[in-house]
C-alpha cells in the first residue's frame, strides 16, 4: 500500500467534503475563443512574403546569439570533454589528439548548422504543405504569449507529445509565425540517411543524437556538454519528445529520462538560475502516419527514412486531415519544482565538470517530473468528434445506425467532458452534420450507407492486403483513435473494472484491485509512480458526479443508473485485459525454454491470428506490438517472465505459476486480495 495512505486516511473518497475533492480534480475548462487558426492569415497573404519577413525574435536576457561553430568551439574546450578524454587516455592507452579528433567527429555528425535560409525556406513550403492538407491549425494565445515572457527570462525546454513526424515541423513553423526563436531539436539518426534533407533539417535546428550510447562515454560527454551548452547560453529554446519516439498507438508512452536529466544538470550544478520546462499537447483530427502505424504494430518493419521515400510520400498532398490543435502549456519552473524536494548542495562537493552518478533521489526527482509533464501533455489533448465516434463503433460492430450512432456519441461527448475531456465540437453545427462530416474525413476505414455506419472490414476483392489481413488493419487504425479517448477516462475506467472483478463491493477490496490494475497496466497509461491512492480517489470521484455509483465509509455501490455507464467504461478496457490475458495463455502454451522478444513477437501474433479465425475471440487489440511489448514489459516486472542476459541477447523464461496466477486473476478467477499480498 502506498506510504501515504493508512488504515485511517486510506480510502476518503467518501469522507472527502465535495468541494476539497472538486479542487483536487477538477480541471479548468478551455476557453475556445482564445485559439487562433494561423492558415487564416496565411489564406490571404503570400507565402513568400510570410517567409522573408524580417524576423528579429526576443531572446534569453537579449544576448547576441552566438553561431553554430562557437557552441562546437566551446564544447571541444570544455572542461568536462577534456576530463573525460584525460580518463580514456589512461585507460585505453590512446593519445590525447585520437581521442579529441573523435570528438569532433562526433561533433560533427551531432551538431545543427541552424541558418536563417533553411528557416524561410521551410516556412515558406510548410506554410504551402499545411494549408493544403488542413483546414485549420489552431493554437492558444496565450500559451504563446507565457513562452514569449519565459524565454526572455530563462532557458527554456520544449516538451511536445509525439504523434506524428509533422510535430517538430509544426512547432518550428508555428514559433517562427510568432516572432519567437526556433528551437534546435533532438531528432534520431535515422534522418541521416536522407541526405540533402538531412542538411535542410540540421540547418534549420535539428541536432542528431544516437538511438542509444552503448556505454560510449566520449560521446555522452560531448553529447551532454553540447545540449548543456546550448542551455546555459540560451542559446535557442531546446526541444525533444519525452516519449522518445512517436506512439504509434495514440497512447502517450512512457517518458525517457536521458535528454531530461541533462538538461536539469545546469540547474542543479547552479549554471543557470533556473530552467522552464514547457509541455506542449499536439493533436491531429487525422493522423498522416495512421495506415503506416498500423502496419508497424502488425509487425511489418518500419521503412527506413530515405529522401525517395518522402518523395513518395506524396500523394498525402491529395488528401484532408482535419485540423490540428497546439496547446502551448504554462511554462513549468523547474526552481519551484525541486524547492523544498531537492537540494543542490551534493553538486557544491565536486568540480562541476567531473560526472557524478546519479543519486537515488535525483533519479526519483527526475522521474516524478517527467511523469508531472506528461500528465500536462495529457491534460491539454483536445479531443475532437471522432474518437467519440469510433469508441462507439468499436463497441457496436460490425455495424450501427446513423441516428443511433449520432445519440451516442453526444452522450459520450457530455460524458467526457464532465470527466475533464478537452473537446471540441462546433456547437453551431447539427449533431447530425458534425458525425457526418468525421465520416467523411475518415472514409477510408468508416462508411454510411443507407443510414447504417459501418467499419470497412474488407478491402472489396481480397481480405489480404500486402501480406496483411484488412480486417486487422483498419481495426488497429480505429483502435489508435479509440486510445486518444483512454487518457480521459483511465481512472474511472480502472474503478469500474476492479467493480466488476471484486466480489462484494468494500471499497478496500475495490482498492486493492484498482491498484493491481494500474500495476499490471502502468507501461499501457500514465500514472504518476506512488500516486494510486490519489488516482483511484479521482477515479471514484468521476464516477460519483456522475451518479454511477454511491461511495459510502466502508462500500461501493453501483446505482441503478449506472449500470450503463459503467458497462461502457469497461467496454473500452476490456480489449487490454482481454489482450493480457491471451498473451498469458500464450505463454503457457509456450514449448520453448527461452525466447527472445522478437521470437515472442513472432509467436504471439501466430497464436492470437489462430484465436481470431477460429472465433474463439474477437480481440484484435492483443496483434499490437504496442500491446504485445507492453504486456512483456509488465510481466517481466510482475515476475511473471524472467529476463536475463546470454552472450549479447536478451532471452526470457516463463515463470508458470506466476503466469497462471495472473492469467486467472486478470479473468476474475482467483481473488486480487489485500494490497500488500497483491502480488505474484
Amino acid at each position: 500500500m502506498d506510504s501515504s495512505s493508512s488504515s485511517n486516511s486510506c480510502f476518503s473518497v467518501g469522507s472527502t467534503s465535495p468541494g476539497a475533492v472538486l479542487l483536487l480534480y477538477s480541471k479548468e475548462r478551455k476557453k475556445w475563443d482564445e485559439f487562433e487558426d494561423i492558415l487564416e492569415e496565411r489564406r490571404h497573404v503570400s507565402d513568400l512574403k510570410f517567409a522573408m519577413k524580417c524576423y528579429t525574435p526576443l531572446v534569453y536576457k537579449g544576448i547576441t546569439p552566438c553561431k553554430p561553430s562557437d557552441i562546437k568551439y566551446s564544447v571541444l574546450n570544455s572542461e568536462e570533454v577534456h576530463y573525460v578524454i584525460k580518463q580514456l587516455c589512461r585507460e585505453s592507452l590512446q593519445s590525447v589528439e585520437v581521442l579529441q579528433e573523435e570528438a569532433c567527429e562526433i561533433l560533427d555528425e551531432m551538431s545543427h548548422k541552424l541558418h536563417l535560409g533553411a528557416i524561410r525556406f521551410f516556412a515558406f513550403a510548410l506554410s504551402k504543405i499545411f494549408k493544403q492538407i488542413f483546414s485549420k491549425v489552431c493554437v492558444n494565445e496565450e500559451g504563446i504569449q507565457k513562452l514569449q515572457q519565459a524565454i526572455q527570462e530563462h532557458p527554456v525546454v520544449l516538451l511536445p507529445s509525439h504523434r506524428s513526424y509533422i510535430d517538430f515541423l509544426m512547432l518550428s513553423f508555428l514559433l517562427y509565425n510568432y516572432e519567437l526563436p526556433v528551437p534546435v531539436i533532438a531528432a534520431g539518426m535515422d534522418f541521416l540517411g536522407m541526405k540533402m534533407v538531412s542538411e535542410l533539417l540540421r540547418r534549420s535546428g535539428a541536432f542528431f543524437m544516437r538511438r542509444t550510447f552503448g556505454g560510449n562515454r566520449l560521446y555522452w560527454a560531448v553529447f551532454s556538454e553540447y545540449v548543456k551548452t546550448m542551455l546555459r547560453n540560451g542559446y535557442a529554446p531546446v526541444e525533444f519528445f519525452l516519449e522518445g519516439t512517436r506512439s504509434r498507438s495514440a497512447k502517450t508512452l512512457t517518458p525517457k529520462f536521458g535528454l531530461l536529466n541533462i538538461v536539469m544538470e545546469p540547474f542543479f550544478k547552479r549554471e543557470v538560475f533556473d530552467t522552464y520546462l514547457v509541455p506542449i499537447s499536439i493533436s491531429y483530427d487525422r493522423i498522416l502516419e495512421e495506415t503506416l502505424y498500423a502496419y508497424e504494430l502488425l509487425g511489418v518493419p518500419k521503412p527506413k527514412e530515405s529522401t525517395t521515400g518522402l518523395l513518395k510520400a506524396r500523394r498525402i498532398l491529395s488528401e484532408k486531415f482535419g485540423n490540428v490543435h497546439i496547446y502551448f502549456g504554462d511554462p513549468v519552473s523547474l526552481r519551484s519544482l525541486a524547492a523544498g524536494r531537492m537540494s543542490r548542495s551534493p553538486y557544491n562537493l565536486v568540480p562541476r565538470y567531473i560526472p557524478q552518478k546519479q543519486s537515488e533521489d535525483m533519479h526519483a526527482f527526475v522521474t516524478e517530473v517527467a511523469y508531472k509533464m506528461q500528465l500536462l501533455q495529457i491534460q491539454n489533448l483536445v479531443l475532437n468528434p471522432w474518437p467519440l465516434i469510433v469508441a462507439v463503433l468499436l463497441q457496436n460492430r460490425p455495424s450501427m445506425d446513423f441516428d443511433a450512432l449520432v445519440e451516442k456519441t453526444l452522450w459520450l461527448k457530455g460524458l467526457a467532458q464532465a470527466f475533464g475531456g478537452f473537446v471540441t465540437w462546433p456547437d453551431s453545427e447539427p449533431a447530425e452534420e458534425v458525425v457526418q462530416s468525421s465520416i467523411l474525413l475518415h472514409s477510408n476505414i468508416v462508411s454510411l450507407l443507407r443510414d447504417q455506419v459501418a467499419l470497412k472490414v474488407d478491402s472489396g476483392a481480397t481480405d489480404v492486403v500486402d501480406g496483411l489481413i484488412f480486417q486487422h488493419v483498419t481495426l488497429l487504425m480505429c483502435s489508435a483513435y479509440r486510445n486518444q479517448l483512454l487518457n480521459v477516462f483511465v481512472r474511472p475506467s480502472l474503478v469500474a473494472v476492479a467493480l466488476q472483478m471484486t466480489p462484494g463491493f468494500r471499497k478496500e477490496d475495490v482498492y486493492s484491485c484498482f491498484r493491481f490494475l494500474c500495476s499490471v497496466f502502468s507501461d499501457e497509461f500514465i500514472f504518476l509512480p506512488g500516486n494510486a491512492l490519489k488516482d483511484f480517489e479521482e477515479g471514484c470521484y468521476l464516477l460519483s458526479k456522475s451518479e454511477a455509483i454511491e461511495v459510502t465509509t466502508r462500500d461501493i455501490l453501483v446505482t441503478e443508473k449506472g449500470n450503463a455507464l459503467l458497462e461502457f467504461l469497461i467496454g473500452l478496457f476490456k480489449p487490454f485485459v482481454e489482450s493480457y490475458q491471451i498473451i498469458c495463455k500464450y505463454l503457457l502454451n509456450e514449448e520453448e525454454d527461452s525466447f527472445t522478444e522478437k521470437q515472442y513477437l513472432v509467436k504471439v501474433r501466430k497464436f492470437t491470428s489462430q484465436l481470431l479465425d477460429h472465433g474463439t475471440s474477437q480481440c484484435y487489440d492483443v496483434l499490437s506490438s504496442d500491446v504485445q511489448k507492453n504486456a512483456l514489459a509488465a510481466f517481466v516486472r510482475l515476475g511473471v517472465v524472467d529476463k536475463k542476459k546470454v552472450n549479447s541477447d536478451t532471452v526470457f523464461n516463463v515463470n508458470e505459476p506466476a503466469t497462471t496466477k495472473l492469467e486467472e486473476m486478470l479473468g476474475c478467477k482467483t481473488p486480487i486480495g489485500k494490497p500488500v499480498t497483491a502480488k505474484l
